[in-house]
């Protein structure tokens, strides 16, 4: 009975992966719970010796200073009863109990108290498994496939890979191989629950781990990512050790590593690029593969000013605001993108609006009318109404038109100033305004 208990013990350790010593715990407190239904037997013990499978049932209670529970406690001198050195706290054998006792509804009872305590134990070693990897790769296998999630065969357990963490432009298919970065790990009633993604942009750092050996030796550093899944990403990187490319030793002789996680992510583009302390520099950098003429930092509002070349506004914006919003994730400043030539407009408009004086209001010519009128005012006798004195903006003389009498012809009206040349006209015209364009960190694009 007893190599027979050993052996089954080994063959459990083998199949569940649960400890010697959690097994054996197991079943001595599945064999204490089912002594311990009964009525009168709270104070039942059982202890399994781990060599020889001997199983060893008595009664024993804990010495305490007051006494709650007389079923399972007693005080210090009726412990001294059984133990002369007994103290508060120990736990003092009282009685031994015959094996024969444990009849056939206790063997019943411990066996189904056993296997449930193992299926919780197996649990229990599954999620502590798991649980260590979060945030690290996992290859499973395609094993369903519903509308909401992809489930993944892990081995001992299964992985939910959610339709939100899924890459738009990948397809799955069942049996399909399948990596995947680990998010969560919880516990369930059926077992471990482990969430996964390949969205995140900690599945793209692993993928670099495993292909670039500098970065997983710690020589070439991830700075920063900024991913939209299935479209763009952009990596920036530095070096640790003094005269090492980190850029280059990313990318790989012609490419090579930087296609193998290219070919991982089913042809997303990866932009590699180097990491500055410097933000004007790490912007422009960040701004690949569009060029970039200057770049002024707004510290206290942490925007950045970008000039470009006219030809390079497009491109530095990218289709939809894409690079500049990817740019702005990376470095963690808003992005304000200008071609140099509405930079240069804008600026030539400052310079005129800040030097030219304030115009004076126009003064009105004086015409003989109005200095009829004038005289007509100084000689008003006292007494009568002054007559009208024309004001700045009215007419102070009728036409001659007006001016003739009923009945005789009217002279004819001065002829019209001559229209300007096509060179005034042009100078007069205001000159036209450049659309100028914004990108910033939220990815929207103003003009």
């Amino acid at each position: 009975m007893s190599r027979e208990f050993v052996g089954a013990l080994l063959q459990l350790n083998a199949e569940k992966g649960v400890s010697r010593e959690q097994l054996i715990r197991t079943v001595e407190e599945a064999i204490q719970s089912a002594y311990r239904r009964v009525g009168g037997d709270e104070d039942v013990h059982v202890r399994i010796d781990a060599e020889t499978g001997r199983i060893r049932v008595f009664r024993a209670r804990r010495v305490v200073e007051q006494v709650e529970d007389p079923s399972t406690e007693f005080t210090l001198e009726e412990a001294h009863v059984h133990d002369p050195s007994a103290r508060v706290g120990d736990l003092v054998e009282t009685e031994q109990l015959d094996q024969e006792a444990f009849g056939r509804i206790h063997a019943q009872t411990a066996k189904q108290v056993v296997l449930q305590r193992l299926r919780e134990a197996e649990r229990d070693v599954v999620f502590d498994q798991y649980a260590s990897r979060e945030g690290e790769l996992m290859n499973g296998t395609v094993s369903r496939v519903e509308p909401r999630a992809i489930i993944l065969d892990m081995g001992k357990a299964e992985a939910i890979l959610a339709t939100t963490e899924q890459s738009p432009v990948e397809h799955y298919r069942i049996g399909q191989n399948v990596k995947a970065y680990v998010l969560e790990v919880r516990r369930s009633t059926k077992g471990p629950q482990i969430y996964v993604s390949r969205t995140h942009k900690g599945f793209l750092r692993r993928l670099f781990e495993l292909e670039v050996p500098e970065i997983h030796a710690g020589t070439v550093e991830i700075k920063a990512i900024a991913r939209e899944a299935g479209s763009r990403s952009k990596v920036a990187v530095a070096s640790r050790q003094p005269g090492l490319d980190p850029v280059g030793a990313t990318v790989g002789q012609r490419g090579a590593r930087v296609q193998a996680v290219v070919a991982e992510l089913g042809g997303e583009k990866i932009d590699v690029i180097d990491w500055n302390e410097d933000p004007a520099v790490f912007v422009a950098k960040a701004l690949s593969p569009a060029q970039v003429i200057e770049v002024r930092i707004d510290e206290e509002h942490r925007i950045a000013n970008v000039i470009v070349p006219e030809r390079m506004l497009s491109l530095a914006i990218g289709r939809e605001g894409q690079n500049a919003r990817l740019a702005a994730k990376l470095t963690g400043w808003r992005i304000d993108i200008r071609s140099d030539v509405s930079a240069a407009e804008a600026a030539r408009a400052a310079e005129v609006t800040g030097s030219a004086p304030e115009p004076a209001p126009a003064e009105t010519p004086a015409t003989p009318a109005a200095e009829e009128a004038a005289a007509a005012v100084s000689e008003t006798p006292p007494g009568e109404p002054p007559a009208e004195v024309p004001t700045a903006g009215s007419p102070v003389a009728e036409s001659p038109a007006e001016a003739a009498a009923p009945g005789e012809p009217a002279e004819p009206a001065e002829t019209p100033a001559e229209p300007a040349g096509p060179a005034e006209a042009q100078a007069a015209a205001p000159a036209p305004r450049r659309s100028r364009r914004k990108a910033s960190a939220d990815g929207e694009v103003s003009s």
